[in-house]
């Protein structure tokens, strides 16, 4: 009794670790190898403990409940309470820097950690500095812009 506990017992670790890994952690991860390796080893003690026969007739029980569980599942969309449904609407200089041009000066708002608030042309921008820390109400001029990040550097 206590083999079959264990066949058993490492199959449904085994399906659970896979299920993690398809819902929560998605990749080729620890997880999933884990689970496999769990799900393997226990097909592999009921060839031990039960002989061939028995141990086929294990795997393709095992093989048949790991399809139509996941399959259904999907199907009848019991994971979707799990799933993300928000999506993010923010943007981040979009299409804004249009305006701009390399060379153009303005005014630090807030401190550049290198990431921070400036001014050009009375419009708020959020810039970027080389690594550098850039106090507030420092002039700054702009160095390069791509993808709508704004390098800038200090004039001094």
């Amino acid at each position: 009794m206590s083999e079959w506990m264990l066949v058993f017992g490492l199959v449904f670790i085994g399906f659970i670790l896979v299920l993690l890994e398809i819902l929560f952690v998605p990749g080729t991860t620890v997880v999933g190898i884990l689970g496999f390796i769990a799900t393997l080893g226990g097909i592999y003690l009921s060839f031990e403990y039960f002989g061939t026969t028995t141990g086929w007739w294990f795997t393709l029980g095992c093989t048949l409940f790991f399809i139509l569980s996941l399959y259904y599942s999907f199907k009848m969309k019991t994971w979707e309470r799990f799933s993300l449904k928000d999506s993010m609407k923010g943007k981040f200089n979009e299409g804004v820097t249009k305006t701009l041009k390399k060379d153009d000066e303005g005014m630090t708002i807030s401190t550049l950690k290198p990431v921070g608030k400036a001014e050009f042309a009375s419009k708020e921008y959020e810039v970027k500095s080389f690594g550098q820390y850039i106090e507030p109400n420092t002039k700054i001029k702009i160095v390069s812009i791509s993808n709508n990040n704004i390098l800038v550097e200090p004039i001094n």
